[in-house]
């Protein structure tokens, strides 16, 4: 956890724990040593992550998640370098 990311993040502009500013930059997410690209929102401290559960939408239309609970790494992703040789 470096670069002052945030113990618990969002990619839902509703949730509370929504932070556009942390997202923009790039945030990869390591669970139980295995990278994850299909987060919805994560908790360090508490170690979890909540994931899509397919393509099961609730009534508001929003996707379903599931918690699963392990070890959660978070880190910045670095920007992608388009000059090399």
């Amino acid at each position: 956890m470096t670069n002052d990311l945030p113990d618990r993040l969002s990619i839902d502009p509703d949730s509370p724990h929504y932070d556009e500013a942390a997202i923009g930059d790039g945030v990869g997410v390591r669970f139980k040593g295995e990278e994850k690209t299909n987060v919805e929102e994560y908790c360090v401290s508490e170690g979890w992550i909540r994931v899509q559960a397919g393509k099961a939408l609730d009534r508001k239309g929003k996707p379903l998640t599931i918690k699963l609970k392990g070890p959660v790494e978070v880190y910045r992703k670095a920007p992608a370098d388009d000059g090399e040789a």
